[in-house]
């Protein structure tokens, strides 16, 4: 996947089929599903791939336990056969998490031990293992640094957790084996109308020297861009009413130490109504969410000082070992698309995806999440199919095997994530052995991954290397920062660029760089 590649193809091409604004989740999804049945397919992303809300997930792809709660049977089941699915289909991406719900209270072990044989039947045959009722030294020996006082015993579950950017990226990859063209950095600037229907789009290409602008013909165009949903209606129709409630949820990244076990904690409840994650993930530990209505859609959001309390005071109540801001390695915020409604809280709208049609015959996907990507695709498409006036086929995302699929994997070993391309990437080290030396001491990524970053998955700025292609940043800012001028330099040799290119990186990584330090909070 070559950008230069990418943009000789585009200009190449007189018109497609589809046209597809934002790269998430979402905006992937409906490239492959486009793709594979035979739709001339363009994809179209401002920032990079998963830039935004798609790469700041809790890295699971679950049913939504906190959904079944709130009797979205609907949802859950949905939620639970696509998990099934994409674990089959990307067994290097999606593996199996347990979880431990801890039980203080005497009502809580029967409570939440019937909604999880809920769950495991809802699941079916996709179920990733039984749900269990736990003694307190079966939970404690699960999760060994949970508080004992007061510990009644515990329930487990099982749910999938994943790399949501490594999947992003490789949702891109499968799209452009399937003659799909994606190309990251380019920002839609106007919807081109004739005969007041939505035929194109006009783009600006950020990388070239004069922000060149182009003009891009489609039969159908699909508005597929999460919390800036509304901006892209608004180039449609000004002053288009707003459908989506922009929300804010926070991850804190920890050492291992915090949570000594390969098994997840679960609070089931917050003083605000939602649920409590503690995951290891990439031999770190991410805590979270919050639930933060905000009014404004930002590229970068940040954090809010009162979130990392919320976050700390909760997980405090739990573990036997208090976190202290000082432990903190790294911070992220993501924004939630949700659906605009007549709920009082943002936890209460709807995580439903929802599809409009506006009258110039723009398709716009919003709302949903990273578990029913692939189904909210095939939905979009069957749409799209119609709309763009091409011959009908049936989806077949439910079978097709994610680039890097492979079986049997060490999920221990550094880079399981890569599936098949891990081979690729030792080629790269054999070829030079110094690009096998990691990038920090205290990260597990080398130049090599780098180098492919770049060479093969259009890794263009030194954040998306630092921060999707890699997730440097999101688990150790500190260590990410003091990386980047060795990563840089690797990389502006591996694209032909000069030191005032490195030094406009660097300068535009350590400010984003920020927004994901406790101490600047």
């Amino acid at each position: 996947m070559n950008r230069s590649s990418s943009l000789k193809q585009l200009k190449s091409v007189p018109g497609f089929d589809l046209c597809i604004i934002g790269g998430g989740a979402t905006g992937l999804g409906i490239a492959v599903d486009a793709a594979s049945r035979g739709m001339k397919t363009i994809l179209l992303e401002k920032d990079d791939f998963a830039k935004g809300t798609s790469s700041r997930s809790t890295k699971l792809v679950h049913g939504g336990v906190r959904y079944l709660q709130q009797g979205n049977i609907k949802l859950v089941m949905e939620a639970l056969r696509e998990r099934g699915l994409l674990r089959k289909n990307a067994p290097h991406l999606v593996k199996n998490q347990s979880f431990v719900i801890p039980n203080y209270k005497w009502w809580e072990n029967p409570f939440y031990g019937v909604g999880l044989k809920m769950y495991d039947w809802m699941a079916g045959s996709l179920g990733l293992g039984p749900s269990e009722f736990l003694s307190v030294e079966e939970t404690l020996a699960r999760a060994p640094t949970l508080d004992p006082e007061g510990l009644r015993g515990g329930v487990l579950y099982h749910d999938g957790q994943f790399d949501d950017a490594r999947l992003a990226i490789h949702l891109a990859m499968t799209a452009d084996e399937l003659g799909a063209i994606l190309i990251n950095h380019m920002a839609v600037t106007k919807l081109i109308h004739e005969n007041k229907k939505v035929i194109g789009v006009i783009v600006r290409d950020e990388f070239s020297p004069a922000k060149e602008e182009m003009e891009i013909r489609a039969k159908c165009v699909v508005n597929a861009t999460g919390v800036f949903t509304d901006s892209i209606l608004n180039m449609d129709e000004p002053g288009a009413e707003p459908i989506i409630s922009p929300s804010q949820g926070i991850h804190l990244v920890f050492d291992r130490e915090f949570l000594a076990s390969d098994t997840a904690i679960m609070i089931p409840r917050t003083d605000d109504g939602r649920v409590l994650f503690a995951v290891p993930w990439h031999n770190k530990i991410i805590v979270g969410t919050t639930d933060t209505p905000v009014e404004k859609v930002s590229d970068e959001p940040i954090a809010l000082p009162e979130e990392v309390d919320f976050v700390l005071e909760h997980i405090r109540r739990y573990l036997s070992k208090d976190p202290l801001r000082e432990d903190i390695r790294s911070v992220f915020a993501g924004l939630r698309p949700l659906i605009k409604g007549n709920a009082k809280s943002t936890a209460a709208l709807s995580r439903d995806h929802h599809i409009s049609i506006s009258d110039s015959e723009l398709i716009t996907i919003a709302g949903g999440k990273w578990t029913t990507y692939r189904k909210m695709a095939e939905d979009v498409v069957d749409i799209a199919m119609h709309k763009a006036g091409v011959t009908e086929k049936e989806c077949v995302t439910r079978q097709l095997r994610i680039h890097g699929y492979q079986e049997d994997i060490d999920l221990h070993v550094h880079g399981y994530y890569y599936g098949t391309d891990a081979e690729k990437i030792a080629t790269i080290i054999k070829e030079d052995v110094t690009l096998g030396e990691t990038i920090h001491p205290s990260l597990p990524y080398t130049f090599a991954e780098i180098v492919w970053a770049v060479r093969e998955e259009m890794c263009m700025t030194l954040e998306d290397a630092l921060s999707r292609r890699t997730r440097a940043l999101l688990l150790d800012a500190k260590a990410a920062i003091e990386a980047a001028p060795k990563v840089v330099r690797v990389m502006s040799k591996e694209l032909s660029l000069d030191k005032t290119w490195e030094t406009e990186q660097l300068a535009a990584f350590k400010d984003i760089s920020r927004n994901y330090s406790v101490d600047t909070l």
